[in-house]
């Protein structure tokens, strides 16, 4: 049997080493051991401290408001490696902070097949639709054959668009915000408001528009002809092609040639606006008069501005709608006033 007493000696005949205690040992005070003698007659020291010293940090905790795992025993290596370091808790924290989506004027995977291969069939396209769009209407002529070089004209540009669609599409570019219906309000009234001053300017007077009408009414197609086809059909389909194909394969292509998204931006857009402008006076939609064409490059200019800063087309459709809106609107109040004439720029 061995005889034990703790470490203040409450044997009043026996007391420990002084040495041999916890506190000699460099565990530091506030450890209380526990002393036995074994049967050769060697005092032994016991730790029993491990329970108050817990119970003594768990009150602290409490008391200090603070949270946090005592762990009262070695760490062995799983122990150690379930702890996350300082480094670990940052990296997890990156790791968990939402991010902006990433869109196709910073590259990527939805951008990878857009490029000088995608211009160059694009251009072909364009080129031949308006070749045959001209052909037609020459051999044709009156209003069927003019109806049937629009449509062939439209198709030109249609198809790639679809083809270049359904191998990716660049991410973001078909995303709609509400500010996009404010931009197409904004800037499609603005620059109406800029055709009719460089009109004046030109001409000394601003003309308003008027719509030929039969014994005072206006033609049975005139909802499809001067309205829809304006105003919804031709937006659309000249948006998607200048700015949602060539704009975005040109600025695709610049900026892996130049590595600045700047020059990027800069080129594809004045080549875009420039085959803009080409396209509606091969197609004598522009007119004869230098605000025509002014008109007609500034809104393809601020199309173009409108998808490289936003990322998104809608913007630019909805400026060219509401451009061309604007015009239906004023030809109507000529018409039903009988003051005035002109032709959509």
């Amino acid at each position: 049997m061995s005889e034990s007493i703790d470490r203040r000696g409450e044997h009043p005949s026996e007391t420990p080493p002084v040495g041999d205690g916890p506190d000699a040992a460099g565990d530091g005070p506030g450890r209380p051991s526990r002393f036995s003698r074994s049967e050769s007659g060697e005092w032994v020291a016991e730790r029993t401290g491990a329970e108050p010293f817990s119970a003594g940090v768990g009150a602290a905790l409490a008391a200090g408001g603070g949270t946090g795992t005592l762990v009262t025993g070695p760490l062995d290596a799983a122990d150690t490696a379930a702890v996350p370091d300082d480094a670990e808790e940052r990296e997890r924290g990156r790791r968990r902070r939402p991010r902006a989506p990433r869109m196709w004027l910073q590259g990527g995977t939805s951008t990878l097949p857009w490029g000088w291969m995608l211009v160059g069939w694009a251009l072909i396209s364009l080129g031949a639709g308006v070749l045959v769009a001209t052909i037609v209407r020459e051999l044709v002529g009156g209003t069927l054959g003019g109806w049937i070089a629009t449509v062939i004209l439209w198709a030109a540009m249609i198809v790639p668009v679809v083809l270049a669609f359904a191998r990716s599409v660049p991410r973001g570019l078909m995303r709609f915000r509400a500010t996009d219906v404010l931009f197409g309000l904004v800037f499609g009234v603005v620059l109406r408001f800029v055709a009719g001053g460089l009109e004046q300017a030109a001409s000394g007077r601003a003309a308003w528009p008027a719509y030929p009408t039969v014994d005072g009414r206006l033609p049975g197609d005139w909802w499809f002809t001067d309205l829809a086809v304006p105003v919804v059909v031709a937006p659309a389909i000249e948006e998607f092609f200048f700015h949602a194909l060539l704009l975005v394969a040109l600025y695709t292509a610049f900026r892996r040639l130049t590595r600045q998204r700047v020059v990027a931006g800069f080129g594809a857009a004045l080549v875009s606006t420039g085959l803009f402008v080409l396209l509606h006076e091969l197609t004598g939609s522009l007119g004869v008069t230098w605000p025509s064409a002014t008109t007609i490059a500034l809104v393809g200019l601020v199309g173009s501005v409108l998808v490289l800063l936003t990322g998104r087309i809608w913007g630019a459709v909805l400026t060219h709608v509401v451009f061309n809106a604007t015009f239906v609107l004023l030809a109507l109040v000529g018409t039903l006033t009988g003051v005035g004439g002109g032709a959509l720029s």
